[in-house]
């Protein structure tokens, strides 16, 4: 009795994390089903892979609608953006830019300026084409392989901003850096064997090789480790740009690899 007592708070503030989780990272209208006192974000980043499932799970759905391959890419990416609001691909953008500035304090100052600069546009340009041309390219040759590929790496991509929180600073004394906390290790690996476990299903239907697994989990991985070290030399931590960014290098990485190492071949 004592023990059900116990794991009912406990499994009542997974579930409120699990929200945070969604209400950060996505726009579904679950505000609501949330009571105060709201989690801490750092708190959610094992969930951050759940949260990329439930962006995952439309756009596979139109994946496997009998589209044309490049119709259904261009669809699956249209409607992750629409259902975070851009939020990735603003960050992506504003971290761009602000490569462009020659100190740390300028770099910063142009992230926030609301307007895009040439850095961004061919930033988003370059990685949102290889995110639709990745998908494209294997939904044409097995749509199933497609889905699964876009989930997987939803919630790969997702987990690595887990890992930033928990090893990375803020770079800011406010922001969103700041307000989101320091999460800890022991949450942001949680978050990780969640991400890899997507994957299950999908080796077990034969869909992808162990092989092209682990290779597209290190190549999320290291694309997110490499690009949080130069924001760390550049901007001396992280913000809510950074996350961004990470998110759509990793999830763009994690495509490509399976691409490349899923050893399908077309009918």
């Amino acid at each position: 009795m004592a023990w059900r007592l116990s794991a009912k708070p406990a499994l009542a503030r997974r579930a409120a994390e699990a929200l945070t989780a969604l209400i950060w990272l996505t726009r579904y209208p679950v505000g609501a089903l949330i009571r105060p006192p709201v989690p801490q974000l750092a708190s959610a980043v094992w969930a951050f892979p759940l949260a990329g499932l439930a962006l995952a799970l439309p756009a596979c759905c139109l994946l496997l609608a009998g589209l044309p391959a490049s119709v259904a890419a261009i669809l699956a990416i249209g409607a992750m953006v629409w259902l975070t609001g851009a939020m990735h691909e603003d960050g992506l953008a504003d971290y761009a830019d602000g490569c462009g500035g020659t100190t740390r304090e300028r770099r910063l100052e142009i992230m926030r300026d609301s307007r895009i600069g040439s850095y961004g546009v061919l930033a988003l340009l370059l990685v949102t084409g290889m995110r639709i041309a990745s998908l494209a390219e294997l939904a044409r040759i097995n749509p199933w392989a497609a889905a699964g590929a876009l989930a997987a790496a939803a919630s790969l991509s997702r987990a690595g901003m887990g890992t930033a929180m928990a090893v990375m600073g803020p770079a800011r004394p406010d922001g969103l850096g700041r307000a989101a906390g320091r999460a800890s290790l022991a949450a942001a690996g949680w978050g990780w064997a969640l991400a890899a476990a997507v994957f299950a299903p999908l080796v077990l239907a034969g869909t992808f090789p162990v092989f092209a697994a682990i290779v597209a989990i290190l190549a999320c991985a290291g694309t997110q480790f490499l690009l949080g070290r130069s924001a760390a030399r550049r901007l001396g931590g992280q913000t809510g740009d950074v996350l961004g960014a990470m998110q759509q290098a990793g999830e763009c990485a994690t495509l490509l690899a399976l691409l490349i190492l899923a050893g399908a071949r077309p009918a």
